[in-house]
């Protein structure tokens, strides 16, 4: 244990520096609960658009396969070159249970046909599916990587608040309580000697003032 100061005012600190981390170990607690709720629900939304971009995933390598078994090779890669554009995504952050959580604001990857960039005339209507299917699955892959980034702030946040939980609650307040305790019996032991040495020299006094009340008396016979 290290060196304590053995005073009442010190105690007192002792005493307002447990109450005061207890208050603290409890917050920890109730925010630690409800990030784990927050990462179960995150957690459960994360397992279900998973699920959406693999049928995603799948209902695209169909399309373009059927689009590829129509309308060629060539004029599926001549169409998706002229349909090839920029994705522009803007991230920002949202606070979540004092958490910074990564909020990606996108329009919709799904284009119109006419919006596509390559000519109606000259396209088959599966590659339109094609066309259709991948921006669903860019949409899903978008909405998957949002909720993942969200699902590994919530982890990280959940394993710093245990970490700081566990220090409250195993290490910090057990060294207090021991520097309480060893505060209130050394200040029991110091009550208890100043007790003993009181009475000591009470006893002391009142030995001395019944000898000298005796040779007062002594003197007094001698006189008369």
């Amino acid at each position: 244990m290290q060196k304590v100061t053995v005073t009442r005012m010190e105690l007192l600190a002792k005493k307002e520096q447990i109450e005061l981390a207890g208050q603290g170990l409890e917050l920890l607690k109730q925010k630690r609960a409800a990030l784990l709720r927050e990462l179960m629900r995150v957690a459960d939304w994360v397992m279900a658009r998973s699920d959406a971009l693999q049928e995603a995933a799948v209902n695209a390598c169909w399309a373009l396969a059927r689009a590829e078994a129509r309308a060629g090779t060539v004029a599926v890669r001549s169409a998706a070159l002229a349909a090839r554009g920029a994705l522009r995504l803007e991230v920002q952050s949202a606070n979540v249970m004092g958490v910074r959580v990564p909020v990606i604001e996108q329009k919709r990857v799904s284009r119109s046909v006419l919006g596509r960039g390559y000519a109606i005339s000259g396209t088959s209507v599966t590659i339109d599916e094609a066309a259709a299917a991948f921006e669903a699955e860019v949409d899903s892959l978008i909405e998957l990587a949002q909720s993942e980034l969200r699902l590994e702030r919530l982890a990280r946040e959940i394993q710093s608040t245990s970490r700081r939980t566990n220090a409250l609650e195993h290490i910090v307040l057990p060294r207090l309580i021991r520097e309480r305790d060893y505060i209130e019996m050394a200040l029991d032991e110091r009550e208890r000697a100043d007790h003993f040495r009181l009475k000591r020299v009470k006893r002391m006094r009142q030995k001395k003032a019944e000898e000298e009340a005796i040779i007062i008396m002594n003197l007094a016979d001698q006189r008369y």
